[in-house]
């Protein structure tokens, strides 16, 4: 699962030295870390990447994620995101637990890591329940839910089926998701007067009833190569509109993430993998 995530780690913590999993580090207090993140995520006069993540101390859990996406917009959650902090946490010695805890958006995760030779390979998040009340995602429809939802983008109709697992996400199916031009499409899903806080857009095919194949326009960073809520909330999508069953593989442009929302408690479970691409610094 291909997504590039900029690791932080506040200096003015309980944990000694200041460290940037594929970024680099600062040697004084981020004063403003959504420059930060509009900075280092430039692919261009940057380092690139989908957003920044600053690991702090937590009251609530083992860690605090802040995400901030590649416009420097705060995130509530980033699901490939949080097993990034997995990974980060873990392989630099900040803990030696395989179970942990993160907060995000003062909401707390479960992680269970799978580790290979001292680093992680794998991680298991519970992301929780899916929020489908249209109000709490939010979403301007009718009904209680947006459940194949009509909903017209530049003059074209749509059904969508809207989906929050800490942030907002419309599900929408087509035949073609390969040559949808998303760079045209996703910006008016993202900003449509129908999402008071703007949305995630996931454009999906279903292969069969266990695997179905996406692309994602997020809000704040355009498309990327993968989206853990955005995989989780297909997931729910699908089995609300009778499309698969309720584990499924979601196939992205970076990979695949194995997605359960189960029955007895209605919690959504999303594993995948997380890996190092570099480390390095970043000057003033």
């Amino acid at each position: 699962m291909i997504m590039c995530i900029l690791m932080v780690l506040r200096k003015k913590s309980r944990w000694k030295g200041s460290l940037i999993l594929s970024g680099g580090c600062f040697k004084e207090e981020v004063k403003d870390p959504a420059a930060v993140a509009r900075f280092v995520s430039d692919r261009h006069f940057g380092i690139g990447g989908d957003g920044v993540i600053f690991v702090n101390p937590s009251s609530l859990a083992d860690f605090e994620m802040e995400m901030y996406n590649a416009d420097g917009t705060r995130a509530e959650m980033c699901g490939n995101g949080i097993r990034c902090v997995a990974k980060f946490v873990y392989d630099k010695g900040l803990t030696d637990k395989t179970e942990i805890t993160v907060e995000s958006f003062g909401q707390v995760k479960y992680l269970r890591l799978f580790t290979e030779n001292g680093r992680v390979k794998q991680v298991r998040v519970d992301m929780g329940e899916p929020v489908l009340r249209a109000e709490e995602i939010p979403v301007v429809c009718d009904g209680e839910q947006a459940v194949a939802e009509a909903i017209e983008v530049e003059g074209r109709s749509y059904e969508m089926t809207c989906v929050s697992m800490g942030n907002p996400h419309a599900v929408v199916y087509m035949e073609d998701v390969a040559g949808l031009e998303i760079e045209k499409t996703g910006p008016f899903f993202e900003n449509h007067p129908r999402f008071p806080r703007r949305v995630n857009t996931e454009f999906v095919k279903v292969l069969d009833r266990n695997t179905v194949e996406m692309r994602v326009w997020e809000r704040g960073s355009g498309e990327t190569l993968a989206c853990g809520t955005g995989c989780c909330a297909v997931a729910v999508a699908c089995v609300l509109n009778g499309l698969t069953e309720r584990q499924v593989t979601v196939k992205v442009l970076g990979g695949e993430l194995e997605i359960e929302w189960n029955e007895k408690n209605n919690r959504v479970y999303m594993t995948g993998p997380a890996e190092t691409v570099f480390d390095g610094c970043v000057e003033d």
